[in-house]
């Protein structure tokens, strides 16, 4: 040991070589897999990643990604560990069912005449326009009149003016609800707006609550949904029961507006 090291260091060195060698004395080179693993149920698959370390329990994280963390004692079996997660297969199942719906539709977009596009839940027709006029962007009756002198631009352009339509409409509401918040004594420290591929909404541990600038095109009730469920974690991290009795408290009909959500976005 390096004893002109900090404490916290010092505290590592000595963990770690007691680890080795108690891990050396009892043999148990099978249960030291740090790595990608899978698991077969029926014709289902899911592959997680293992971290054996010491601690008493087994801890199952379903992330937002849809990613399955495992962190398991060093002594528990490799069957043990399988045993224990198909055990909880039906709550992995559920959890990655939810955070499904937080993954905005990934269909290819042409920006041709004709295609339709969403803005605030309405549904409205691409119309484009070459020419030498200035380039533009405006909602006319249910169209998105787009006047480029280059097709190529327009999916940029598009891209651009859902970003400002999003910081123009979705911020005000943000901060409204977030004034609602105070009552519980929290506030978010920072406010994020950007595109997003996965997610609609993320709330850090520092507090920092970005959403999904796509938000744009879902109806004002379902961007408050995401908002109130990303304030809801500044009380409570996980989705714990308190977590969806803070949600329910703060939007009763949250389930009508993720269904919601889910059927025309995700």
């Amino acid at each position: 040991l390096r004893w002109d090291k900090d404490w916290n260091e010092m505290r590592l060195l000595i963990r770690r070589n007691w680890f080795i060698n108690w891990t050396h004395h009892m043999n148990c080179q099978d249960t030291l897999q740090i790595g990608s693993e899978t698991i077969l149920y029926w014709t289902r698959e899911i592959s997680y990643f293992l971290v054996c370390e010491m601690r008493k329990n087994l801890r199952i994280t379903v992330t937002p990604e849809m990613s399955v963390f495992v962190k398991a004692p060093v002594e528990l079996s490799s069957e043990m560990i399988h045993e224990k997660i198909l055990k909880k297969w039906a709550w992995i199942m559920k959890q990655r069912e939810y955070f499904s719906a937080f993954h905005p539709r990934k269909t290819k977009r042409l920006y041709t005449s004709w295609e339709t596009h969403l803005y605030l839940g309405r549904e409205y027709i691409l119309d484009i326009q070459v020419s030498n006029k200035k380039s533009s962007i405006k909602i006319k009756g249910r169209n998105i009149e787009v006047t480029t002198n280059k097709i190529e631009n327009v999916e940029k352009m598009i891209d651009k003016w859902y970003q400002e339509n999003a910081k123009d409409k979705i911020e005000p509401i943000f901060w409204k609800i977030s004034e609602r918040f105070q009552k519980n004594w929290v506030t978010p420290s920072g406010f994020k707006l950007r595109k997003m591929e996965n997610r609609w909404g993320s709330c850090s541990r520092k507090w920092v609550i970005t959403l999904n600038s796509l938000l744009i095109q879902a109806p004002k009730a379902c961007i408050e949904y995401v908002i109130i469920h990303e304030h809801c974690h500044l009380i409570h991290f996980d989705h714990t029961k308190k977590f969806y009795e803070l949600q329910t408290k703060e939007m009763k009909d949250w389930q009508k507006w993720k269904e919601k959500l889910e059927k025309l976005l995700a």
